[in-house]
């Protein structure tokens, strides 16, 4: 199934929850990432489960320190 991240299209296999998005990408830690699925935000205890669907579009924000 084709998703498309940042703006980015990319071939996820089977039914993929939004975990399996960020091991693709190979994002191991969670931390000060937020995700929005078509300009919805996803609260993070909902990653695990909720599935996406095809040509989704998946928003992936990293929190950066700057000064």
């Amino acid at each position: 199934m084709n998703i498309y991240i940042n703006n980015k299209i990319q071939e996820i296999a089977g039914q993929p929850k939004i975990t399996d998005a960020l091991h693709a990408l190979n994002i191991v830690s969670q931390k000060g990432i937020a995700i929005a699925i078509n300009n919805n935000v996803i609260p993070r205890s909902e990653w695990e489960s909720y599935a996406l669907q095809a040509d989704d579009k998946l928003t992936l924000i990293k929190a950066t320190q700057g000064g």
